[in-house]
């Protein structure tokens, strides 16, 4: 395989922080890596080094020669006054160079370099480059090239800057938690795209299900050392696990194997001859493996949540619109105790809104939300890190409490609560402005835990967090004793946590469905399929196809046999009742009152009864041509 890029002996530190320490990987042709490690440990940083924006202390960074590289930011940016396509321009990529230069020659009247940059415009396919731009925005469904960047949303900066980086056809793309912003669709898009683009990857994301379909290679930071894994996430899980039980091991044995040298040391006269060098040198090596800690990165969410009674909340007639956008309209709910609900749909619906009206951030048009006394409400919002960066991270906790409750009478000093989170007492001292961007969403996570709410309602929560982090949240989430509502593009996370979604369809089309995201996915492309089938057979009504023309008179007619005529007449039958069945299945299906296990029934039987006809219908074709 061609290198592409290799990583030798690299080191960085801030201050006394190293976050990794003589490192050495690379990235070959064809590769697809994903890169694991915990908050804090230097994920975003390696990229940064990678791409150019950031030193290192010591070490080599080397890219085969000529190699067309992407880089896709964790928070892009670009001047607010450009457009959408202007954007997609505003890059130092070597193509969008020349472009500028072709144009700079144009414009004078010395053309003597003209045909050397035409020759070069040639060979980048730069022509085409403004049709591609288009091309992969429109993909992306962002279609107003003219839209001033100040004026876009989270998820369309991501996509028009995700556009900026496919459009140079590069050989080796770095992404940086690619899916955050992103809704379900277009991470779904992106997903198939770089599954199938013939592309070399190298990408951080939380998103376990993006890494398990994606990448083909995992490499973690762990400890300041680097570890590699051929084979995708769900192998990395196994094989982590493998490694982590022989470290343990090992540790366990240089315990034993110390106790006997430190006697020996103890015994050995003050005076010690050249030949216990060795033996005095291995002792102190043995010694530093024994107090090696391993750090499983468990997070402890055991935190007591206050008593909720039977009333939770209920919607009624609540509509809102902004402008031509309706959020909502007329919409009826009662929230369950216990419920664990999903939120989900395309950017723009409302999700977020819906959310703020619950919470009384944002007032309905007409309607109203009618919440239960008991109730008491945890709000982990997309814009709710508010921290002063100048405090130390325990005074923003203790600002809170000063003990956490756990129940039961027990109760928790919160340098210790914190220790739960992965603060260690270094970091707890530490200012706020030196945490990492998921340091500082996990702080605000405990923030929201510690105070004991009865009904989580979580917008975002996975942006930014890492995967020991999500895993073990999952786990509090699904044994919490209270409700939960939460709004997420995480595909894995929502499989995990919630027993039933609200899906925003867009213009306050709102559909409740029993079952947890990849159980409504399947669903969804049934009813995708039926649309599409439905659609053509309108169409073929419409637009009949023009007769055939007329056989030589010459030429015999095949009759039928007697058994093809019982088995056309038997067809005629047979059709109709498949196509009044599969109705039934349909309105079935959409009444919204199946319990999970019947719609995945019925979704199997629809997709039989569907190939059945599709069957029949050809075979009754074939007869009727000798009828």
């Amino acid at each position: 395989m061609i290198s592409y890029l290799q990583i030798d002996k690299l080191t960085k530190s801030f201050g006394d922080l190293v976050l990794f320490e003589d490192i050495t990987f690379g990235v070959a042709q064809g590769q697809k890596i994903g890169l694991i490690a915990k908050n804090g440990t230097g994920k975003t940083t390696l990229l940064n080094i990678i791409g150019g924006k950031e030193d290192y202390d010591s070490g080599e960074v080397v890219f085969r020669k000529d190699l067309r590289v992407g880089y896709l930011e964790q928070s892009p940016s670009y001047p607010e006054e450009l457009t959408v396509l202007q954007a997609c321009f505003h890059s130092k990529n070597e193509t969008v160079r020349l472009i500028a230069e072709y144009e700079e020659a144009m414009a004078k009247e010395d053309h003597s370099n003209l045909e050397d940059i035409l020759t070069r415009m040639d060979s980048f396919k730069a022509w085409d480059y403004e049709q591609k731009a288009k091309q992969i925005l429109g993909q992306l469904k962002i279609h107003n090239f003219n839209q001033k960047i100040g004026e876009l949303s989270g998820g369309q900066l991501k996509r028009v800057a995700l556009a900026n980086v496919l459009i140079t056809d590069p050989e080796l793309i770095i992404l940086d938690e690619p899916t955050n912003h992103l809704d379900l669709e277009m991470t779904e898009w992106l997903e198939d795209y770089l599954s199938r683009a013939n592309i070399s990857i190298l990408m951080v994301t939380h998103d376990r299900y993006f890494l398990d379909r994606v990448c083909s290679e995992i490499i973690e930071i762990d400890n300041k050392q680097i570890y590699s894994y051929k084979g995708n996430y769900s192998y990395y899980l196994e094989k982590r696990q493998e490694r982590v039980e022989a470290m343990n091991a090992d540790v366990e044995r240089a315990k034993n194997l110390l106790r006997t040298e430190l006697d020996w040391m103890r015994r050995q006269p003050q005076a010690r001859g050249t030949k216990a060098k060795y033996r005095i040198d291995a002792f102190y090596e043995l010694e530093k493996k024994a107090k090696q800690q391993r750090d499983t990165g468990k997070v402890n969410l055991d935190v007591k949540a206050s008593y909720i009674g039977s009333k939770i909340f209920e919607a009624v007639n609540v509509s809102k619109r902004f402008g031509d956008l309706k959020i909502t309209e007329d919409f009826n709910y009662i929230f369950a105790r216990y419920e664990k609900m999903g939120i989900v749909g395309n950017n723009g619906t409302g999700k977020s809104t819906f959310i703020k009206m619950l919470m009384g951030e944002v007032a309905p048009d007409s309607g109203h939300f009618d919440v239960g006394e008991t109730v008491r409400f945890g709000y982990y919002s997309q814009d709710g890190l508010k921290f002063d960066e100048q405090m130390k991270v325990i005074d923003v906790v203790q600002a809170i409490a000063e003990y956490v409750d756990l129940g039961n009478g027990q109760k928790m000093g919160v340098s210790q609560f914190l220790n739960y989170f992965l603060f260690t007492p270094e970091k707890q001292h530490s200012y706020v402005y030196k945490l990492s961007g998921g340091e500082k969403r996990r702080l605000y996570l405990c923030t929201v835990l510690m105070r004991s709410p009865n009904f989580l309602v979580l917008d975002e929560p996975t942006n930014d967090l890492d995967i020991v982090t999500l895993n073990v949240l999952e786990e509090y989430l699904r044994n919490f004793k209270g409700c939960a509502i939460v709004v997420s593009h995480d595909r894995y996370f929502m499989d995990k946590v919630v027993d039933h979604l609200l899906v925003f369809r867009g213009n306050a089309d709102i559909k409740d469905f029993p079952g947890n995201y990849t159980q409504y996915r399947d669903w969804k492309e049934v009813q995708d399929q039926l649309e599409k089938e439905a659609e053509a057979v309108l169409q073929a009504r419409q637009n009949p196809a023009p007769e055939k023309p007329s056989r030589p008179v010459n030429e015999q007619k095949k009759k039928l046999t007697f058994k093809e005529r019982k088995e056309f007449e038997a067809l005629e039958e047979e059709i109709p009742a498949l196509e009044a069945e599969k109705a039934e299945l349909e309105t079935a299906m959409s009444s919204g009152t199946l319990s999970t296990d019947e719609l995945m029934a019925k979704s199997q039987r629809i997709t039989q009864v569907m190939e059945e006809i599709d069957e029949k219908t050809m075979r009754w074709l074939e007869l009727s041509e000798l009828a």
